[in-house]
């Protein structure tokens, strides 16, 4: 597996990190086989990632519970990232919110420090500065080697930078999804590591799902029991129909390269200027060695064009 620093400081991941949402199954449908969750994490580690990517609101915290099960017996082979969120949903953003938060986390998944803690999403009504000094703290009191932020944009991050350097920036990121494109050089420049999440594009990307794919009512992607702009934007029928043609034009690249759909559009993330990692996250154990596959696969700047060109 491929390794990057995830920046000057911090230490190096490799290019694929499980991605423990969906372990939370609050979003994603019932969990009915928790053993198989913790089984998946485990063949992530032993397929080469070295890094998984958890958060207090993921499942009310229950996500962290099965991490804390699955990096047990190997603590010193894993690290572990986590995240606080704005209240309501998450712990807060107020100085003293951030250090409970910490805490609450380290006691979910049995640890005495995280790798990587983040702020989750912005919060308007806490100045990030504020927000920003109490993560330098956690992070001063070795209860977080590094620290970074998620869903910020540059204007946010910039001011997060004026109090204390930002180890990394976790956004959404894929072929169906290229908004940060133009920050990802912004970033490399200021030594600022970028982990790119939903790369897969919540499943669309793995060249599995078609029209007549159901989910289940408590799965967000249904429409069902979630109000979710992000369904508008990849799961609603006629724009998923129009995802799904395009996806459907890698599958001749992905043969030609005797690889898949999956590998190929998780490579293509990872070959992007200024990306550190990509986290993708299955519950199914197979899915998740085939998502490790990505570290190793080499694509030439003619196929990345051709890439290029679909999704432009």
């Amino acid at each position: 597996m491929e390794m990057r620093k995830l920046g000057p400081e911090s230490p190096e991941i490799s290019v694929v990190g499980y991605g423990a949402w969906e372990a939370g199954g609050d979003m994603w449908g019932p969990n009915e086989d928790e053993d198989a969750i913790v089984e998946a994490m485990s063949a992530s580690f032993d397929a080469g990632m070295n890094w998984i990517d958890t958060a207090e609101v993921y499942g009310r915290g229950h996500s962290e519970e099965l991490v804390g099960k699955a990096v047990s017996a190997r603590r010193d082979q894993v690290l572990v990232f986590t995240k606080v969120a704005p209240r309501p949903a998450g712990t807060g953003f107020r100085a003293a919110q951030v250090l409970q938060a910490i805490r609450g986390s380290l006691a979910r998944l049995g640890i005495g420090h995280v790798d990587l803690y983040q702020l989750h999403w912005p919060d308007p009504r806490v100045p990030i500065e504020e927000t920003w000094r109490a993560m330098g703290e956690v992070q001063d009191e070795g209860l977080a080697r590094s620290i970074g932020v998620s869903n910020f944009d540059r204007p946010l991050i910039e001011r997060c930078l004026a109090v204390r350097h930002v180890d990394s920036v976790q956004n959404r990121f894929s072929l169906l999804d290229q908004d940060d494109r133009q920050l990802l050089p912004w970033l490399e420049d200021h030594g600022i590591g970028y982990l790119a999440y939903a790369p897969l594009a919540y499943g669309l990307l793995t060249g599995a799902i078609t029209m007549q794919t159901e989910f289940h009512e408590r799965d967000w992607r249904s429409g069902q029991s979630w109000n979710m702009p992000t369904y508008d934007q990849f799961f609603a029928p006629r724009v998923r129909e129009r995802h799904l043609r395009r996806i459907e034009r890698l599958r001749p690249i992905a043969e030609r390269l005797g690889t898949n759909v999956a590998t190929l559009a998780l490579r293509w993330v990872i070959e992007q200027r200024g990306v550190t990692g990509a986290i993708a996250g299955s519950r199914n154990p197979e899915h998740t060695r085939s998502n490790a596959e990505a570290g190793d696969l080499a694509l030439d700047p003619s196929t990345l064009g051709e890439i290029d060109r679909i999704f432009s």
